[in-house]
């Protein structure tokens, strides 16, 4: 049985402690090794804090194992009720398309099965802050004061307090995402770029690795904004082919990391498990 994604609602009360359903993290997948050692990375981190409940990392493509291996691996192992968490930042193709597909064919090979698809990690304060985390570290500024209430435009006044001798330089953020040749995708991901100058104070412009507009567009505009420090802020779960695509359009700027193992990211995914499970009690009341 596969059922469809329920909407994030935030943080979800759910019992604690007695296990739960399966949970199985579906990352992109790439040729690049160092996209999955990232994501297994997360997941084992995600498995770390709640060890009670059996946590699997998938991918889509290119990288092993496949999300039917996984499903068929705990279906052998008697499980009856899998949550299907997608790490991906936007809700585009595989998110709508190619997972709900790959989980409704499981779900016929084994009926006795029920796998719920979770959101997907979207936009997400959390995440946001994980980013402005990334950027502060990349400047040597210490982390935004907290990740758990709203964050406070404490970014630029903490730059004055680094070593380093271009710390009270005007700083500005390109916030770089994959892209997509769907306009109205590329407008929903903008958001990132308008949240994240909320949370910093600094100026920030939104540019893509695949389509226009590009990095170095970003960099030129945020230096006609008056930015002369400018850091490149990833919206990329993990590093790759495009990221190195945007170090080498833009070398002369700093690069900040991309999300990674952050312990934002694991909050959000417990979130995305935790509605679903929520949304299972209701549909079972």
């Amino acid at each position: 049985m596969y059922r469809l994604p329920a909407p994030p609602r935030g943080a979800v009360a759910v019992p604690r402690g007695a296990g739960g359903p399966a949970l199985i993290a579906v990352a992109h997948g790439s040729r690049d090794p160092r996209s999955a050692a990232t994501m297994a990375a997360v997941v084992a981190d995600v498995a770390a804090a709640r060890p009670d409940i059996p946590v699997r990392l998938a991918f889509l493509d290119l990288s092993t194992p496949s999300v039917d291996e996984v499903v068929d691996d705990l279906a052998t192992q008697g499980h009856t009720d899998v949550i299907v968490v997608p790490l991906l930042l936007g809700n585009a193709f595989h998110a709508r398309v190619d997972l709900p597909a790959l989980l409704a064919e499981a779900g016929r090979r084994h009926p006795r099965l029920q796998l719920t698809q979770a959101a997907v990690l979207g936009p997400d304060p959390l995440l946001i802050a994980a980013v402005a985390d990334r950027v502060a570290l990349s400047c040597r500024v210490p982390p935004l004061p907290t990740l758990v209430t709203p964050l406070v435009p404490a970014f630029p006044g903490a730059l004055a307090a680094t070593t380093d001798p271009l710390s009270d330089a005007p700083v500005g953020i390109a916030v770089a995402a994959v892209g997509s040749r769907d306009a109205a995708a590329n407008r929903r991901t903008a958001v990132v770029s308008r949240r994240l100058a909320a949370v910093t104070g600094c100026p920030t412009e939104m540019c893509f690795a695949t389509v226009e507009p590009s990095v170095d567009l970003a960099v030129d505009q945020l230096r006609a904004r008056g930015a002369e420090r400018i850091v490149v802020a990833p919206w990329f779960l993990a590093p790759g082919l495009l990221t190195d695509r945007l170090v080498a359009a833009a070398p002369e700027v700093v690069h900040a990391d991309v999300i990674g193992a952050h312990s934002a990211l694991v909050d959000v995914i417990w979130a995305r498990y935790d509605t679903s499970v929520a949304t299972e009690l209701v549909l079972s009341a």
